[in-house]
């Protein structure tokens, strides 16, 4: 399915052959994101991402970089996320090539030009003013807020505005030379590839050799003993709801009947929460779980939009299913159930060149290993009913209840007798 090798500068190369598809991906992280920062340049890793796609030596402008791209039709953006950040390019097979160029001479020959980084400090508050009146996009981050507090992992990705206001070029430019070396980054290519491929990315990844020294990150430990509750007044129609708790990091084997109890409880339209609380007592509009992990810790969170109206009401439901789901646990229909709808999935998911170039480098990135679909297929048929129940027991506690607001409210002390299980 792919072949991995090492450059001499430390860069790793992911190399994914599909012969089905006439398209290529070419991906490139560095392994920094949010929580690598500190309070004063908080917002620097997403910042820099931004300033990648200003301009280069050979492509002087945003324009010279977007003309060229758009000119073969090219799908292209870049991301930060909270421990990594990823930029890439999906084309043609015939233009992989150019793909490999242009991102080597983005992030390796950025400008940084100062009235550039000065422009751009307006389009990053208006991006975090986009998210603050989105309460269905910015939900994730008041619920991380809630679980990690001062933590870097609970700050934004974005940053807060005074910091982007005011953050200087030095900096940025420092920060990205800190962790933009080839030993902290990884390229992907995935799709129609050859032979010659992996000579294109010698060609255009191999300089750069840097020996400074990279800083980690602050690792986090959860010593939560009761529930805790953020809340963002808004005056809104409808309440945007958040309400989990801390679980495991990625390298614990226990994130698979994690997974498997995120699909049952309110992973699709057939779940319990989903089944329950939308289709049988009409409180929501939506309402899924999922599971967000990191090297450190993770989570399990619910969300959902709810009646403004019928608030109380909804999280006493919730709140009923996640006790039954501990105490009675989940039948074998059911399980059977979920692990063939996460195959199907991931059937569907790594169709696509791009999200196997996603699948393979984040996993080489962060866990300096790669799990096969197959073998993950394979670890979630051997989860049990008896796993799923200890998973819960563990996870599921009202001392470690987490609960985040958006909505018309102000006072956490409404919401604090309801969250018992």
């Amino acid at each position: 399915m792919f072949k991995q090798y090492k450059l001499k500068n430390g860069l790793r190369v992911l190399l994914a052959p599909m012969a089905e598809t006439k398209a290529v991906t070419v991906l490139v992280l560095t392994k920094v994101g949010s929580r690598y920062e500190t309070r004063d340049i908080n917002g620097a890793s997403h910042f820099v991402e931004h300033i990648m796609f200003k301009g280069t030596k050979k492509r002087p402008t945003t324009k010279h970089i977007s003309k060229e791209l758009d000119g073969i039709g090219a799908e292209y953006n870049a991301f930060t996320s909270k421990d990594h950040t990823g930029y890439y390019i999906k084309t043609r097979a015939d233009k992989a090539e150019l793909a490999l160029e242009m991102l080597s001479d983005m992030l390796f020959n950025p400008k940084f030009d100062a009235t550039e980084i000065n422009r751009e400090r307006g389009v990053i508050i208006e991006e975090i003013n986009m998210y603050e009146d989105n309460p269905m996009m910015y939900m994730e981050d008041l619920f991380e807020q809630t679980v990690y507090g001062d933590y870097p992992l609970g700050w934004n990705i974005a940053g807060p505005k005074e910091v982007i206001k005011k953050v200087s070029r030095a900096k940025l430019y420092n920060y990205y030379k800190k962790y933009y070396q080839p030993k902290n980054m990884l390229v992907a290519v995935a799709g129609r590839i050859d032979n010659k491929t992996m000579d294109l990315v010698k060609k255009y990844f191999s300089n750069n050799i840097k020996k400074d020294k990279l800083e980690g990150f602050k690792k986090i430990t959860i010593k939560q003993t009761k529930p805790q509750i953020k809340i963002k007044y808004k005056d809104t129609e409808q309440a945007q709801l958040a309400l989990g708790f801390p679980a495991y990091s990625f390298h614990n084997k226990k994130i698979y009947p994690l997974y498997l109890l995120s699909v049952i409880l309110g992973g699709n339209m057939s779940s319990r929460l989903f089944t329950n609380i939308r289709e049988r007592k009409g409180l929501c509009y939506f309402i899924r779980s999922s599971v967000n992990l990191y090297q450190d810790t993770g989570t399990l969170m619910i969300q959902a939009g709810l009646d403004k109206s019928r608030l109380a009401p909804a999280i006493t439901e919730i709140l009923k299913e996640l006790k039954k789901f501990k105490q009675l646990g989940v039948t074998k229909i059911e399980l059977k159930k979920a692990k063939d709808y996460l195959e199907g999935k991931l059937t569907l998911q790594l169709e696509a060149s791009d999200s196997v170039a996603s699948w393979l480098s984040r996993q080489e990135l962060l866990e300096n290993k790669i799990i096969t679909p197959a073998e993950l297929l394979n670890k979630l048929a051997e989860v049990t009913v008896e796993d799923i129940k200890k998973v819960s027991a563990e996870v599921i506690k009202t001392s470690r209840i987490n609960m985040s607001l958006i909505g018309p409210y102000k006072k956490e002390s409404e919401f604090n007798r309801l969250l018992k299980l």
